[in-house]
């Protein structure tokens, strides 16, 4: 079984606000408000921050899914800045100009050639004429698959709302596998009033040896 991972130290603000709900939970409020001071809501505070590795172990999976969902969004961001400019740019400028210079030179060509000018001027524009039109072509439908690729991989690319499904989802998880088991656990959360010793008897029993309406207390 893998090791559930640690805690991220982005992710800490979550935990806090997991924690903060699981504090207002209805018996946990409950037990809480049976100190009107404050301090056992304090210390479990700290006590559930300072463990938060070992809480949010209770919900690993989630959020070894959570963490695989968002990387994979950013490495996909970050794909996207690095080409996002370049490839469209491309796709649309290299057909263009092979076909725009394809144009100029075979209409060059066939105007020297119907005017009937001299040497191999005329045969070179068209030659060279239908080489870049056979270049605009081709790259056309380069850059036509180049960005059909694109948009199918941005498609099947976690989306903002994937992450943030994947991220509720482990908030969840640490909530009820986690942070509320923990702090139901906490011996803090048991009324003082139960922990603490009876005061003894303010009045001494009478000796059960004596009879009579003689009350006198034992002595020694």
């Amino acid at each position: 079984m893998a090791e559930s991972p640690r805690l991220r130290p982005e992710d800490r603000a979550d935990f806090e606000a997991v924690l903060h709900l699981a504090l207002n939970t209805a018996d946990i409020r409950g037990a809480l408000d049976a100190d009107p001071t404050g301090r056992t809501a304090a210390r479990l505070r700290a006590h559930a921050l300072a463990h938060a590795d070992d809480i949010a172990a209770a919900a690993g999976e989630p959020y070894r899914a959570y963490l695989a969902v968002r990387n994979a969004a950013r490495h996909e961001a970050r794909g996207s800045r690095d080409t996002g400019s370049l490839l469209p740019a491309l796709a649309v400028l290299t057909p263009l100009v092979a076909a725009t210079s394809a144009g100029v030179l075979l209409l060059l060509g066939g105007l020297l050639q119907v005017a009937a000018a001299p040497g191999p001027l005329p045969g070179s524009l068209l030659a060279a004429g239908w080489t870049l039109a056979l270049v605009a072509a081709l790259t056309g439908l380069l850059a036509l698959a180049a960005l059909l690729r694109t948009a199918l991989g941005r498609r099947g690319a976690p989306t903002a709302g994937r992450v943030e499904h994947a991220r509720l989802a482990w908030q969840q998880a640490l909530l009820d596998l986690g942070v509320l088991p923990h702090l139901r656990g906490q011996q803090a959360l048991r009324p003082e009033a139960a922990m603490t010793p009876s005061s003894p008897p303010d009045t001494l029993a009478p000796c059960p040896a004596r009879a009579g309406k003689d009350r006198t207390p034992c002595s020694d």
